[in-house]
Parts: C-alpha cells; sequence; structure tokens
C-alpha cells in the first residue's frame, strides 16, 4: 500500500504569473518503496494564529478578526487560510512539487486582513492533505486516497507576503464597498472638485476627526 509523507521545504512568491501567487515548494516522499503513477493532491492550508507572539501595532490591526488582546485565550485560533489543489505526475522515492496558492488583498477575505496586520517574523502555516494516488500494480492499476492525518508545518517569512504584495499592489490595497456606498462617495468626489478617491477618503477622515474633537 502506498505511504506518502510531506514535507514543505519553502514558500516562495511567483514572479511572472498574471495574478499574486505563492508557491509552495513540497517534498512528497513514498516510504513503502511503491511506485506512484500519478497523484492528485488537495491541501488545506491553514494559519495557526495563536503560534505567534504580536507587537501591540500587530494587536491593532487584529482587532477586527479576534477582538481585544483580553480575549485571545478565547478567539486566537487556527482558521483557514485557502483550499490548493495539484496533479503531480508518476514518481518512485521521492519527488519534488510546487503547489500554488493563489492569493488576493481583499480585506474581505480573513487571511488577506490577517497578513496585512503583520510586521515582522513569521506566519505559521499548516498544510492539511487529502487526496488520490493512481498506483501501477502487477493486476493492473489500484486507486487508494491519501489519508486525513498527512500534514506539514511550514514558518513563512512575513516578508514572503509582503513583498508578493508590493509587487502586484505598490503601495496600495483593496476595500471592496456597496454600490450605494460607492455612489455616495463619488457623488462627495465630485461635488468638492477631488480628484481621486484616496483624496475624497482623506478628506472623509479628516472631517470625522475634527468632528469627534
Amino acid at each position: 500500500m502506498t505511504e506518502l509523507e510531506f514535507t514543505v521545504l519553502d514558500v516562495v512568491a511567483e514572479p511572472y504569473s498574471a495574478a499574486p501567487n505563492l508557491v509552495a515548494k513540497l517534498r512528497i516522499e513514498e516510504t513503502s518503496d511503491e511506485p506512484v503513477h500519478a497523484l492528485v493532491l488537495r491541501a488545506q492550508v491553514r494559519i495557526d494564529a495563536h503560534r505567534r507572539p504580536y507587537e501591540p501595532a500587530e494587536a491593532q490591526g487584529l482587532l477586527d478578526l479576534f477582538g481585544p488582546r483580553s480575549r485571545w485565550a478565547d478567539t486566537l485560533k487556527p482558521f483557514l487560510w485557502m483550499h490548493a489543489t495539484a496533479v503531480v505526475q508518476g514518481f518512485s522515492g521521492s519527488t519534488d512539487v510546487d503547489l500554488v496558492l493563489p492569493c488576493t488583498y481583499d480585506f474581505d477575505v480573513a487571511g488577506a486582513k490577517y497578513l496585512h496586520a503583520l510586521r515582522n517574523g513569521t506566519v505559521p502555516l499548516e498544510l492539511l492533505f487529502s487526496g488520490t494516488v493512481f498506483a501501477r500494480g502487477e493486476t493492473g492499476f489500484s486507486v487508494t486516497q491519501i489519508p486525513w492525518d498527512r500534514e506539514a508545518r511550514h514558518e513563512m517569512p512575513v516578508a514572503v507576503w509582503r513583498e508578493l504584495m508590493d509587487q502586484y499592489f505598490p503601495g496600495a490595497g483593496w476595500v471592496r464597498l456597496d454600490r450605494d456606498t460607492l455612489d455616495a462617495l463619488s457623488s462627495y468626489k465630485s461635488t468638492r472638485g477631488l480628484t481621486t478617491w484616496e483624496a475624497a477618503l482623506g478628506q472623509l477622515l479628516a472631517e470625522a476627526e475634527e468632528a469627534a474633537r
């Protein structure tokens, strides 16, 4: 029976893709000397948020996700970042595979909001693997499932994420608005002769701060 072990060697930015992607460099080892004809691999990528410390500025950025630090004993839990898939060609012994991790800078996505809040250190990742293994034996092909206990951990430097976002969104980010809010903001911008969305938001924030005094 096929026995697979997974190791994350590295997580790097994919340099030439049309959209921002990270790539998890995986090593897959078959430990029972059974040749693998093909492998359909699925991975659940999770962020183990409780496995790292946080600076005060980072804690402020995580307020929407986990609440104040006083509640973190209950709220600071691992959470799902994304699902990823790959089709792996046949191999014997071991093989190295690139697992593409599509990324977004949409702050409505918990993973993007979490990563944006981090300043230094590493991101504790956990990859939970599943999928289908196709093996060729003396009597034909066999099909088995990857056991649900196959997993691997990796500490991804925060700098890897920041460099990827700087490559695709230099000095910028994304905030999604509903259409009514967007129409109102557009009207505000136009009636005041402002030329950019950033200028409109900046003036609104300044007016709100002035009103709060």
